[in-house]
Formats: structure tokens, C-alpha cells, sequence
């Protein structure tokens, strides 16, 4: 699966922990579509079958989601796990800017180029 609306770059430390930063800025009328890309994503990564949680303590992966419109005002932004649904509350005629950053192992790292089609 290819993604339209995340684009993401990559980057990793010294200790071997990938970092996948994602930023897109959407009209409205879009705004269902990125969620929906948001969505598939972070349902795929919750069944990954590594750990979730900071690399640095063990786990595999985990994740920052962020959201605010053009006024700038930050936006209340979740994702639930247990219905894989993203919950976010803008208002109608603005554009509104997400941005995820995963951090990740070298294992989800791969899992998440292969499925992603990430380079």
C-alpha cells in the first residue's frame, strides 16, 4: 500500500532507532481521506507483533500524533486502538496539519518499508 498523504522522512540514532516524521496539511474536503490513511497505518502497526512503547525501555515501536488548523490552534487528535478509529475535531472551511512521528526499531523499521512502500 502506498501512502498519498503521509510522507515521511527517516532518520536514526546512534543507538539504532528509526524515526519516521510525517507531516501533511489538508483542506476540509481531504481531511477524511488523511484520516483514513492515519488510520490504516496505525491499525497495521498495532498488530505488528512487537511490543509497543519507547524503543529506549524495550519496546518496538510507539508513536506521537498532533494536530492544528490554520489559525493555529492545536486540535485534540487520538487514535483507538480497540476500534482503530481516529478522533479528531476540527471546523469546517479550515485546513488542518497532522503530524505523526513514529520511533522504531530496526525490525518495524523493515516491516514498515515492505508494507508502506517506504524507502
Amino acid at each position: 500500500m502506498q501512502l498519498d498523504y503521509l510522507d515521511f522522512d527517516y532518520s536514526e540514532d546512534d543507538e539504532g532507532t528509526g524515526s519516521w516524521d510525517a507531516l501533511a496539511s489538508v483542506t476540509s474536503e481531504r481531511l477524511p481521506a488523511l484520516s483514513e490513511e492515519v488510520q490504516q497505518l496505525l491499525r497495521w502497526a498495532h498488530r505488528f507483533a512487537g511490543r509497543r512503547g519507547p524503543v529506549e525501555d524495550g519496546g518496538d515501536w510507539d508513536y506521537d500524533l498532533q494536530a492544528q488548523q490554520d489559525d493555529g490552534q492545536p486540535l485534540p487528535v487520538s487514535y483507538d486502538p480497540a476500534t482503530g478509529r481516529l478522533q479528531l475535531a476540527t471546523q469546517p472551511g479550515q485546513r488542518t496539519t497532522l503530524s505523526l512521528t513514529l520511533s522504531a526499531s530496526a525490525a518495524f523499521s523493515q516491516a514498515l518499508r515492505e508494507r508502506f512502500e517506504l524507502e
